[in-house]
């Protein structure tokens, strides 16, 4: 049999488990479909079909079928039965994929070859599916489960998707990002970790510095246009709270996020650079958060004794002392995007917005090549003046399983824009309204201290350090501490927060924030519209 038998539907009559059926492959639309058929004219498909994309099929084998057979009155008698059994994705709830298996029979050995040999050739055809990855474990993330959880439900998946793995376990922080650095990795069709947000961070910092290293490009330089790299990278969750994986797939489960990395699955997500006097403090995908945020990471780096109660802990401690922090915020609006942070579009795979606003902004970087040398500098900077309790820069929901809609529910993964979020002084009262809302599915920018923009570019400048300073004076000169008279409920001014980059602090409070559209790509394809999980074949 040749290509052109493997482009031309397939029907026959099988057996599945101990119903014959009616089996049909369709490569034009590239679909397995079969559906029960107990008579010669029941041969068109009804609301109990099944069906399974060609590209969610992990493998095709042969099934040793010898010294089984069914017989019954109803069912025909196959004294040497044949079989070949599917390996495939099945959708479970709340987004969950499962690795299921579907045997088909018959009692023509020819017809069960040509079966096998017909999906093999259409899964050759697969080319964005990878061969041989570089996995990295960390054993220590989250609750310390990263070696068994790659062992017992990652391992399997790829030994029979026939995919070969390099696997180094991390003893020391930073080990993936400098094993990126120095290591060939021209072999490898994509890299794994296996871990919480930091893991992947160590990767992503080390395929991003040694894409920009390969290709001459100055990281420390605010305005470089990065260079993409062309591995994908794997998110394996084993943190504690794994929260690019939750935005990106829908749920921290190890299995699902395995078979979207067998299947080769494609996601493109923005990167932001974060820079301080012209030095590149590091890159963020999720979360830069000042003031509430920055405070909470800093207490609870203190209190790592705690495990993972450490945040709770430093968040109660956070919310009490309610500092707020005087400063300038200045940005770019995204004027590119087609959405805004309050629509209530939230991305979903084969996102319009991302699309069409990556076209947008192909387009402004066109005009700005063949007219205007400078068009960002001619564009208008917004500036916002003031005492915030927070300000946080979302390139993503960052949704978790405490927080199912995120910080910004709208957010998305690859539009080339962050939603810059401000929460104003206000009272604790109210700022533990603004939190309840992220847990519930209320609007939580509907709040007059509460803004929100989405932007390409911004930047932070904390009030002068002298002036704050002279304030302190004063304070001393009272013989008291920071003790608020104006009223029970207001703020305690401080000097300055630290930035939350991602889960890593940042001392440096002014930076220099630019989003770079769809720097990177995960083995992933955004979160699937709620769908109903399908039947058990």
């Amino acid at each position: 049999m040749g290509a052109t038998a493997a482009t031309e539907p397939l029907s026959s009559v099988l057996w599945v488990k101990r119903r014959r059926c009616a089996v049909r492959l369709e490569p034009a639309r590239a679909l397995l479909r079969w559906w029960p058929s107990p008579g010669p004219g029941a041969d068109a498909p009804g609301a109990d079909a099944y069906s399974v994309p060609v590209s969610e099929i992990i493998t095709v084998e042969e099934t040793d079928a010898h010294g089984r057979h069914y017989t019954s009155g109803r069912w025909q008698k196959m004294e040497k039965p044949f079989a070949f059994t599917v390996h495939c994705v099945k959708r479970a709830r709340h987004h969950r994929w499962k690795w299921a298996q579907v045997t088909f029979w018959s009692a023509d050995e020819q017809l069960c070859q040509l079966w096998l040999q017909t999906l093999r050739e259409l899964l050759e055809r697969l080319t964005s599916r990878p061969k041989h990855l570089l996995v990295f474990i960390n054993p220590f993330g989250g609750k310390g489960h990263g070696k068994r959880v790659y062992e017992r439900k990652v391992a399997p998946l790829f030994a029979l998707a026939s995919i070969t793995a390099d696997v180094i376990v991390t003893d020391h922080a930073n080990q993936a990002k400098e094993t990126l650095y120095e290591a060939s990795l021209d072999k490898y069709d994509g890299i794994v970790c296996v871990g919480g947000d930091g893991m992947f961070s160590e990767v992503l910092h080390g395929l991003i510095g040694r894409t920009q290293r390969n290709a001459g490009v100055d990281q420390n330089h605010p305005r470089a246009v990065l260079v993409p790299s062309p591995l994908r990278i794997g998110i394996i969750p084993a943190g504690s709270t794994d929260c690019v994986c939750y935005s990106t797939v829908g749920t921290n489960d190890a299995e699902t996020s395995a078979l979207h990395i067998v299947i080769g699955d494609s996601l493109s997500m923005d990167v932001s650079s974060v820079h301080h006097n012209s030095t590149l403090l590091r890159y963020s995908v999720s979360l830069l958060g000042y003031g509430f945020y920055g405070d909470l990471i800093k207490d609870s780096e203190k209190k790592r004794w705690l495990g993972l109660a450490r945040y709770d802990f430093a968040g109660v401690k956070t919310f009490l002392s309610h500092h707020y922090y005087e400063g300038t915020v200045s940005f770019l609006p995204a004027q590119h995007t087609v959405g805004s942070p309050r629509d209530r579009k939230p991305c979903r795979a084969g996102c319009f917005v991302c699309r069409q606003s990556r076209r947008q902004l192909e387009e402004e970087q066109k005009k700005a090549l063949y007219g205007l040398e400078n068009a960002e500098e001619m564009e208008e900077w917004q500036v916002i003046c003031g005492k915030f309790l927070a300000i946080n820069a979302t390139n993503m929901s960052c949704a978790c399983p405490r927080s199912p809609r995120g910080l910004s529910p709208a957010a998305h993964l690859g539009d080339g824009s962050s939603d810059l979020i401000l929460i104003r002084k206000c009272s604790r009262f109210n700022f533990l309204r603004f939190l309840v809302r992220h847990t519930n599915q209320c609007d939580q920018f509907d709040f007059t201290f509460v803004e929100v923009y989405r932007v390409k570019k911004f930047q932070f400048t904390s009030k002068h350090v002298e002036d704050e300073d002279s304030d302190l004076k004063e304070r001393g000169k009272q013989g008291l501490g920071p003790i608020c008279s104006n009223s029970p409920t207001c703020c305690c001014s401080a000097s300055t927060s630290s930035w939350n980059c991602d889960g890593e602090l940042l001392h440096s409070p002014s930076i220099d924030v630019r989003v770079h559209c769809q720097l990177v790509r995960l083995f992933a394809r955004g979160i699937e519209e709620n769908l109903k999980p399908e039947p058990q074949s």
